[in-house]
């Protein structure tokens, strides 16, 4: 008989044992963590050219005869930072059960990026030169279409929430989706500062 129930409970489970979590972390979390670590490490790499061409070869920023648009960059900063008040309110509002400032929230988010990455892209179109036109041009290019491309991935991390919360997927329990891609453009924010610093201000 007793044989009959441990061969009924090992047949009853199926595939590899559950795993052991050892972080308190959730894995989502975990997972964006790791990422914007690795991200980090990334922009890094292109600092650190920025900075060898500056500091030890001491060439001129920009390049001469060439202008970088800082006042336009200012006001696109601005933008950018107003778009992580607006990410804010929209997790706020979702740990309160506001669905409607969430809603809200996410929409302003998304439209305000939209807005950063379109006259970041008129920028680039009026600036007058290229990467391939000297150093400079290649690490300007370079940082700012990393970041670009960053601000792209998080445009469509807020699309995804924007879906979700219009469908009603979220609770004051339940609203990772939301806080989630929130940890992901707040990097993005501040990222860009020193992306703006350093290109623009420096």
């Amino acid at each position: 008989m007793e044989s009959a129930s441990i061969a009924a409970h090992e047949h009853e489970h199926h595939g590899p044992p559950t795993a052991n979590r050892s972080s308190r972390v959730d894995p989502q979390f975990l997972g964006m963590y790791l990422f914007i670590i690795s991200e980090i490490m990334l922009f890094g790499a292109f600092f650190t050219a920025y900075f060898f061409l500056r500091v030890v070869h001491g060439d001129p920023w920009p390049a001469p005869g060439t202008a970088i648009p800082v006042a336009v960059a200012g006001v696109n900063t601005a933008i950018l930072l107003s778009s992580s008040l607006t990410m804010h309110w929209a997790l706020v509002s979702a740990k309160a059960g506001q669905r409607a400032g969430m809603r809200a929230g996410l929409a302003a988010t998304f439209f305000l990026g939209l807005t950063f990455l379109s006259v970041q892209i008129n920028e680039y179109v009026s600036l007058g030169w290229s990467p391939q036109d000297h150093s400079q041009g290649t690490i300007f290019y370079s940082l700012t279409g990393l970041h670009g491309a960053h601000v792209t991935v998080g445009l469509l991390l807020l699309l995804f929430a924007n879906i979700r919360a219009n469908r009603g997927h979220f609770s004051p329990e339940e609203h990772r989706g939301v806080e989630v891609p929130g940890i992901y453009w707040h990097f993005v924010d501040i990222m860009w500062v020193f992306v703006f610093t350093a290109l623009y201000l420096l």
